[in-house]
């Protein structure tokens, strides 16, 4: 079914009933989506989801098959979306660059392209922590600093919406955390970005929300927790209880839900609905010292995305 509310300009970004046909091939398949200015957006999706081909049509590089997209306020049919695209920045998941070139000429080469003022190249290559080899040519970058150099072209600009496709490929833990601060640093400037990842565990504390996406559609939209929320999954306890306090433990669990819990070597796991989070608490709190440590976790993003996707 094609949406017939329309597309909303205070939007960095929105969709109404966007596909994209390929033969018989349903890449994307009816897509509404409205993401906010100085968001940070997740989309997530196993290969063939559809969520590069949404990215290269957000982009204006493929063309829908039907529906409305704007980017900036801005149609990507239109005339004007040629000068609004200078104000996006894009990573692809595979960066290809010029091995010959050095750290700062391919900025300058980018930097052309896009019509950027080359004074921001050296600010750039400083800002991704790559100026000590800004004169190094590219064939001797590591598969981290070629990552880092692509996302360095994607900031030439000041890009007011950013496409990030897989951005921490090939980065070391620290680069990840230094990349990560960056984005908060960038969405504090007014900076959109949406971004794409397969480690979803990065994503889980970082995104204001997400869109899983699944045969070219989006199967949920929220928040981590709103994620969540929807899929019903149960929250876990984890009991560290001494052997002599296991039944009386138990037996208190039982009393308040009415769910047996699981013993564990050190004491005893109870998986329960979200709802029933207090009656746990408040059973166990006159258990006082016979709780000797509880670890509650929340389902993951991971939990969370399989939830929808299977």
């Amino acid at each position: 079914m094609v949406s017939t509310s329309p597309v909303n300009n205070d939007m960095a970004v929105s969709l109404r009933g966007v596909t994209k046909h390929y033969g018989a091939l349903h890449a994307v398949a009816g897509v509404d989506l409205d993401i906010a200015r100085g968001e940070i957006f997740g989309l997530i999706g196993h290969n063939g989801a559809g969520k590069s081909t949404l990215f290269k049509m957000m982009l204006g590089l493929v063309p829908a098959t039907a529906g409305d997209i704007l980017v900036g306020g801005a149609s990507v049919r239109g005339r004007g979306f040629r000068a609004a695209r200078r104000h996006l920045g894009y990573l692809p998941e595979n960066v290809v660059l010029y091995d010959n070139l050095s750290g700062l000429e391919t900025l300058h080469f980018f930097a052309r392209l896009k019509g950027a003022p080359l004074d921001q190249c050296q600010g750039v290559l400083d800002r991704v922590g790559l100026a000590h080899a800004g004169k190094r040519p590219v064939r001797e970058y590591s598969k981290g600093m070629r990552q880092r150099l692509g996302f360095a072209q994607a900031l030439l600009g000041s890009p007011q919406v950013l496409f990030l496709d897989e951005p921490t490929s090939g980065l070391d833990p620290q680069a990840i955390r230094d990349f990560y601060a960056m984005l908060r640093d960038l969405q504090g400037e007014g900076v959109t970005i949406i971004i794409t990842s397969h480690i979803l565990a990065e994503l889980q504390e970082r995104v204001g929300r997400l869109a899983i996406l699944a045969a070219g559609k989006v199967q949920a939209l929220g928040s981590v927790q709103e994620l969540r929320e929807q899929t019903h999954m149960p929250l876990v306890f984890d009991l560290r209880v001494d052997d002599a306090d296991v039944p009386a433990v138990a037996q208190a669990l039982v009393q308040a839900i009415g769910t047996i819990p699981e013993p564990l070597p050190l004491g005893l796991r109870l998986a329960c609905p979200r709802e029933q989070k207090m009656a746990v608490l408040a059973a166990l709190a006159p258990l006082g010292a016979r709780i000797l440590d509880i670890n509650m976790q929340e389902p993951s993003l991971e939990d969370v995305f399989f939830g929808f996707s299977d």
